[in-house]
């Protein structure tokens, strides 16, 4: 059974609407390539203008699973009934034409399909392999979406192409889920006590806590006199707190301490160890 093609927000209009048109694709793989680049960012309207082969074995082999997007593509013997009910068309394109086009970056270009998805259909138009489209085929788009690529060696895989521009109407579509940047699929994690963080952030008596026991530590096998401590307490203490550490990391430190002071010379401070060993356990 085929997975739906649309991501578990829902059935969005604006995901629904807008549809990829590829125009006379000569290599049925990189059909399947650019189903798997719609679906992973939960596209699933594919139109193909004229491809030199479809459905076969080479589309679904490089669908990786996206063979609900190609079970569903709508194929067409022209550009003009890719697009004939489309209320905005954007294709893409080189720089560079004589008669100078609106152009846009894709970025742009998601915005542009995001506000005209509402009113109806919105085509993204890829050309060729070998040649992009044709100056008759850009003349029917409103805008060219030009990909700012390496301009030493500037020419993009089709379902690369496709990905740079599906990837941008996915950050445009999950900005506007709940109103901006507070989106749960666009905050970072990266750090204790952000969302989706496993163990809480180890409190400040916590950290303390281990902080003199790495000092002891450190004393106890001659690595650290406190008599002439230059800043060597100062600059561990900025490195893990630089760390946020949270409380199972916090709880293994404090293990690794109490083991090098027992297999250290026997010096360990008893009160320090018995302490250290409930943090290390008392947790996990």
């Amino acid at each position: 059974m085929h997975k739906s093609a649309l991501p578990q927000e829902g059935n969005d209009t604006f995901q629904d609407q807008v549809r990829i048109v590829l125009v006379e694709t000569s290599h049925s793989g990189n059909i399947g390539a650019v189903a798997r680049a719609m679906k992973n960012m939960g596209l699933g309207n594919l139109w193909l203008v004229n491809p030199a082969s479809f459905p076969d074995e080479a589309s679904y082999a490089r669908s990786s699973g996206a063979s609900d997007v190609l079970d569903k593509a709508h194929v067409v013997s022209s550009l003009d009934e890719a697009i004939a009910d489309c209320v905005l068309v954007m294709g893409t394109s080189a720089r560079g034409r004589k008669v100078p086009w609106p152009v846009i970056a894709p970025p742009d270009a998601a915005m542009k399909a995001s506000e005209h998805a509402s009113a109806g259909p919105v085509a993204l138009v890829f050309g060729r392999e070998n040649h992009g489209l044709s100056n008759d085929e850009l003349q029917r788009c409103h805008f060219h979406i030009h990909i700012p690529s390496n301009p030493d060696y500037s020419s993009l895989n089709l379902a690369m192409a496709v990905q740079v521009v599906c990837y941008e109407l996915r950050m445009h579509y999950l900005r506007g889920l709940e109103g901006g940047e507070g989106s749960p699929y666009l905050k970072a994690m990266t750090a204790p006590g952000d969302a989706g963080w496993d163990v809480p952030p180890a409190p400040v008596n916590d950290v303390e806590g281990f902080f003199a026991h790495l000092e002891q530590v450190l004393v106890d096998i001659d690595f650290h006199r406190r008599e002439n401590p230059r800043q060597l307490m100062t600059r561990l203490r900025r490195l893990f707190q630089r760390a946020r550490l949270d409380q199972m990391e916090i709880n293994i430190l404090r293990g690794i301490l109490t083991a090098v002071q027992k297999s250290s010379a026997g010096n360990a401070s008893p009160e320090i160890a018995s302490e250290a060993d409930e943090a290390a356990t008392g947790r996990e």
